[in-house]
């Protein structure tokens, strides 16, 4: 399990306290891609999990899931008692997938589990799904996570800084349709 220790941010992580919380949440989300991006890249799998608070309420992650090139389903996250949100890097760079987006898929499951997400794409973009209003927005863009030296800039055409679910939907469907 991954753990946020307090003395590397330089605050406390207090529920009440949101705007730390987010910042928090985002500082580690970084660290976790950052050992988690170049194994992802390098096996060519998804590496998968959940984000919450531990018993002791800090920060943590549940234990990354290999997955396959295309899909991961993490493990039931034991040792969280709270649940924020999911996680999965999308591999390494191929251009048989549209991966530099979250997909349809990533938004659906993390809606059904009643939590946000993360994701991690093979050029390093950073997107946050926002469940709650359906809409997946890209935190940072290429190289704010490790990316894979393979990936071509362009390969999926123009990534917008965010998209609603049917948005999203549309934009893969008129990809597939080329």
């Amino acid at each position: 399990m991954y753990r946020l220790t307090l003395a590397l941010l330089g605050f406390a992580i207090l529920p009440m306290q949101v705007a730390a919380q987010d910042s928090a949440e985002l500082t580690f989300v970084k660290a976790l891609f950052a050992q988690l991006q170049p194994l992802s890249v390098d096996k060519n799998r998804e590496y998968c999990g959940y984000i919450g608070f531990d018993a002791d309420g800090v920060l943590a992650a549940s234990k990354a899931k290999k997955g396959r090139a295309g899909s991961c389903v993490p493990n039931d996250p034991k040792e969280l008692e709270t649940i924020l949100a999911s996680y999965h890097t999308h591999g390494a760079y191929s251009p048989d997938y549209y991966n530099e987006v979250p997909s349809g898929e990533d938004m659906e499951g993390d809606e059904a589990e009643g939590i946000d997400g993360w994701v991690a794409t093979p050029g390093g973009r950073l997107w946050y799904i926002d469940t709650q209003d359906m809409v997946a927005a890209q935190v940072c863009g290429l190289g704010c996570v490790a990316s894979d030296p393979t990936f071509v800039v362009g390969d999926m055409g123009q990534v917008q800084d965010s998209y609603t679910y049917d948005e999203l939907v549309q934009t893969l469907a008129t990809l597939d349709a080329q």
